[in-house]
């Protein structure tokens, strides 16, 4: 399958957002998710599974003063 992370195709297999977020090396706890359009609440991230498709953008925070 084919999902559109930040604006870039990648090949993936079926997995939660979650894991997605650990193959690309991703503290969850730092980031927000938009998928297809939508915030995509922390509690969802690793029951929400990715489909054909999918359009994911992930918004890091940043700390700093």
């Amino acid at each position: 399958m084919e999902i559109i992370v930040n604006g870039e195709a990648r090949a993936a297999t079926p997995m939660s957002m979650l894991e997605l977020l650990r193959s690309l090396d991703i503290d969850p706890r730092r980031v927000a998710i938009e998928l297809n359009h939508d915030i995509l609440p922390k509690g969802e991230y690793e029951s929400t599974i990715l489909n054909d498709g999918d359009r994911i953008e992930i918004v890091h925070f940043v700390g700093g003063g």
